[in-house]
């Protein structure tokens, strides 16, 4: 294992600067879109619609850093929802790898999984929604703090949180997974484990209308 370099503001607790991930994931040359090959069992999945063992199964890797992934959640998810997830036509899967600044997006990855399982989907927009605060100037720790406390966390548990040693060890195995299925970058895609060039709307429904027919 690999500590991250201390990237938050000094906002945030010294313990989670010691945040750490596979070092292997530090390593490559990880950018906003990337090429997959493959896919395999993740540990800890998070997931809506349709039931395990849907007849369609739609896999993202995303980070809560990647203007990508923010780019694709606030112009595209609100359609592919609609059309697919709120239907219980497809199961959607979001697996977490984090970018670039690692640190922050492991710590906005672990605010969502200690908001609950109920509130998870709506920290992960908070988190990718905030990129714009941090282009603007506004630290990033500033942010968590306060996507935290509307989450219902207060600043005891936000901090414990962001340095749970168990938790940062879950992480560590889904940054693994990841590497292991392939993933170089954020946003991918699979559709019943094939890995799309496309992430659009048009591309998405050209993967999965048909197996949905089949």
């Amino acid at each position: 294992m690999l500590k991250l370099k201390a990237v938050l503001s000094s906002g945030l607790s010294r313990r989670a600067l010691g945040l750490t991930a596979t070092a292997a994931a530090l390593t490559l040359p990880l950018s906003a879109c990337g090429d997959s090959a493959g896919i395999t069992p993740a540990q800890g999945d998070m997931a809506l619609g349709a039931a395990e063992g849907a007849k369609v199964t739609v896999v993202e890797y995303a980070s809560v850093t990647c203007g990508h992934c923010a780019a694709w959640q606030k112009e595209v998810w609100p359609q592919f929802k609609a059309k697919y997830v709120d239907t219980n036509k497809v199961r959607y899967v979001f697996r977490e790898f984090p970018t670039a600044p690692q640190a922050v997006a492991v710590a906005g990855f672990l605010i969502a999984r200690c908001a609950g399982e109920g509130q998870y989907f709506d920290v992960i927009d908070d988190v990718m929604a905030s990129q714009a605060e941090w282009q603007a100037g506004t630290p990033p720790s500033q942010s968590l703090q306060r996507i935290a406390t509307s989450a219902g966390l207060n600043d005891q548990q936000f901090k414990a949180c962001i340095s749970d040693p168990e938790a940062i060890a879950a992480m560590d195995q889904r940054i693994k997974a990841g590497l292991d299925a392939g993933v170089t970058g954020t946003p991918t895609f699979f559709v019943n484990g094939e890995k799309l060039a496309d992430s659009s709307l048009e591309a998405l429904s050209a993967a999965i209308d048909p197996l949905l027919e089949g």
